[in-house]
């Protein structure tokens, strides 16, 4: 789901099939957050509504999930998997680490979950797509959406599942930011880990460095914050097809960078200033 034009020919270039509505998405921002809840961060949030609601009212089964993350497996596999003991569920979401009581009762994080296309599921994002004030009024598509999982687990029988941050199958910035002896078994390859999830961070040139020196960014310099046009001005190999980005903007291997001495790293960063105050 592509909420702008340029957007949507950088998708097709790497491969990607896309949707764009124009109806739905026309107004929506073309630049990034500056800063989490930030005004473009609170309207792009309406986006993410309307895509699993599109999709679960068409008889889908989602995983949703934002672009700040790594697969190191298809966790398609894990809610796929008829013999997990936690697959008779209909909405699964990765538990956010903050346990604030604005987020009570689940802590959900917005930016991955898994839907099980049923009436109970349809009934609750055609709801979450008519409570669209909330989401404007707050910023924050998390707040309101945790407000109404509690409201249809309670009344309308909706199974909703938590993969806890104790577990570490789906990690994320809590993990990178207050477990650093997972973060280290994670780097060695000794967790089972599916997914990476880069929230819990400011903004986005943070979570770039922050893969970086993870050793997990995979996009050449020239292709961050760009266009199409601005990356092949010539038009590219038209022998490459649809694929014409995945030459000049995929790297077949990851680039390291020091940072942050204070955060985790792939290799030490000792010389390196600190990003956290202390």
């Amino acid at each position: 789901f592509a909420t702008d034009l340029e957007t949507k020919a950088l998708a097709e270039g790497l491969g990607l099939a896309t949707f764009y509505d124009k109806i739905n998405f026309g107004n929506m921002p073309t630049t990034a957050a500056r800063v989490y809840l930030d005004r473009t961060f609170g309207a792009m949030m309406m986006a993410k509504v309307f895509c699993v609601q599109m999709l679960t009212m068409s008889g889908y089964d989602v995983l949703f999930q934002d672009v700040d993350m790594v697969w190191f497996k298809d966790p398609l596999e894990y809610f796929h998997d008829e013999t997990n003991p936690l697959y008779n569920f209909d909405i699964y979401f990765q538990d956010d680490g903050n346990h604030a009581v604005y987020y009570a009762p689940y802590s959900a994080n917005t930016g991955f979950y898994y839907v099980r296309s049923n009436p109970r599921t349809e009934h609750f994002f055609n709801s979450f797509l008519l409570a669209g004030d909330m989401i404007l009024e707050s910023k924050s598509h998390q707040n309101a959406l945790i407000a109404l999982l509690n409201e249809h687990a309670s009344v309308y029988g909706l199974k909703v599942k938590i993969l806890s941050r104790e577990t570490d199958e789906f990690p994320g910035g809590f993990h990178y930011h207050r477990r650093k002896p997972f973060m280290k078994q994670l780097i060695k390859g000794e967790t089972n880990a599916y997914i990476f999830h880069m929230s819990w961070t400011k903004n986005k040139l943070n979570k770039m460095k922050y893969f970086q020196q993870l050793q997990e960014w995979y996009l050449e310099e020239q292709c961050i914050g760009s266009t199409v046009d601005k990356i092949l001005p010539n038009g590219g190999d038209s022998s490459a097809g649809k694929n014409i980005l995945v030459e000049p903007c995929c790297l077949a291997e990851p680039k390291f960078e020091c940072h942050f001495r204070d955060k985790a790293s792939k290799y030490p960063c000792k010389d390196s200033p600190p990003i956290d105050k202390g």
